[in-house]
């Protein structure tokens, strides 16, 4: 089992949810994160060195690829303080605009008859970003979900597997193009894996993890309560489940909830083309990844609670409890709008995310509600930064 969770006393775990263009706002949280674990130990500090399990869905996978892909030096490809400069350059080939009615129309017409972008830019950049880099040379676990269109069923690529099966170990720019095709905007992925020592094969006909797990933190905590299970016997002090011994941070990428969209009365008279396309949305991708999100989150939420053990969960998400200037709604709601104007304002959303008080689920009501005496989320994650900072210098010694 890799990395020993036996020698420390916390199994830490960082999630991060899909949205496209959206993975800003959790990329500025993450750049906050790292800074407080930077001024406790060094410049060189990056998050792979303290998260036992990073798990990322579809722009989240892109994430988690960037935060724990091996450079020249064995050290992540990037610091998190460059995600959002890396979002900012690279998203605007990858979502190229067309801002106008004549384009709006192209769209339309193009939507039906293929997915909105070719996915040519995307495939370059992730290509670029990882080159041959396989699944296994991951620098902490990684847990990253896509979906099976062939056997109409979840895969959870895992570093773990990886090492363990060669055919459970694609290169890591597949993993990311998989877990990022998402349906209607960019095309389905294909990939084949080989075990060159038997010359088995596997083929992989995949689209964005969203479809199943657009928040990826229960598979992260059920893939250690795997391992767990598999590999320490009944006498170990690690138990599946106990939440007492586990740290997680989840981060969302933001829901326009408080905007209402869409009402009864337009969706009653939607066809297939109206649930799929309405107004520059996707209202069934918005459904879907949303609720899962939030069901996740509800399921996760239970577990620490019932447990005693709240404060070890993390969950930080725009759009769920903050009505006065909740600010996802126009663009800003949108997976693909990749202008200069939307970028910078996702920048802005997830600078002021940092300064709104620490939320949580009423699992009497399913409500949100601000927590008393936890203050900012800024303030919580410097408290995470410390117990992370304790637990790897736990290990350490």
């Amino acid at each position: 089992m890799n990395p020993n969770f036996e020698s420390g006393e916390l199994i830490t775990i960082l999630s991060i949810d899909g949205g496209g263009v959206k993975g800003i706002i959790p990329g500025t949280v993450l750049a906050f994160l790292e800074s407080k674990l930077q001024e406790l130990d060094g410049p060189e500090a990056r998050l792979a060195d303290y998260f036992d399990v990073i798990a990322g869905t579809s722009t989240g996978g892109l994430v988690t690829a960037m935060l724990t892909a091996p450079d020249k030096n064995n050290r992540p490809l990037f610091a998190a303080n460059k995600i959002s400069e890396f979002y900012m350059k690279e998203t605007p080939k990858i979502f190229p605009q067309r801002r106008n009615f004549l384009g709006g129309v192209l769209n339309l017409f193009g939507q039906a008859r293929g997915p909105k972008y070719d996915g040519k830019q995307l495939r370059t950049v992730v290509n670029d970003l990882v080159g041959d880099l396989s699944l296994k040379q991951t620098l902490t676990n990684v847990v990253i979900p896509a979906f099976d269109i062939k056997f109409l069923q979840p895969v959870i690529f895992t570093t773990n597997d990886a090492k363990i099966n060669a055919l459970k170990n694609p290169r890591l720019a597949d993993v990311c193009l998989a877990t990022s095709a998402a349906p209607t905007f960019l095309p389905a992925h294909f990939f084949e894996t080989k075990d060159d020592v038997t010359n088995a094969t596997r083929t992989y006909d995949v689209v964005d993890g969203a479809i199943a797990v657009n928040n990826p933190t229960l598979a992260a905590i059920t893939h250690i309560n795997r391992e767990i299970a598999v590999h320490h016997n009944a006498n170990s002090r690690l138990k599946a489940n106990d939440t007492r011994r586990m740290l997680v941070l989840s981060l969302g990428t933001g829901l326009a909830k408080h905007e209402e969209k869409y009402n009864a009365t337009q969706a009653s008279k939607w066809g297939v083309l109206g649930w799929i396309y309405n107004g520059g949305s996707t209202p069934i991708i918005d459904f879907f990844s949303d609720a899962s999100s939030d069901m996740v989150d509800y399921h996760v939420s239970t577990l620490f609670q019932s447990s005693n053990a709240d404060q070890n969960y993390l969950r930080i998400q725009m759009g769920i409890v903050y009505e006065q200037d909740d600010s996802l709604t126009g663009d800003a709601a949108l997976v693909d709008i990749a202008t200069p104007e939307n970028l910078l304002k996702l920048v802005k959303i997830g600078e002021d995310l940092l300064k709104k008080p620490v939320s949580r689920v009423n699992l009497e009501t399913g409500k949100y509600e601000i927590v008393d005496g936890e203050g900012s989320n800024e303030e919580a994650l410097t408290k995470f930064a410390k117990l992370l900072h304790q637990e790897r210098n736990l290990r350490l010694s």
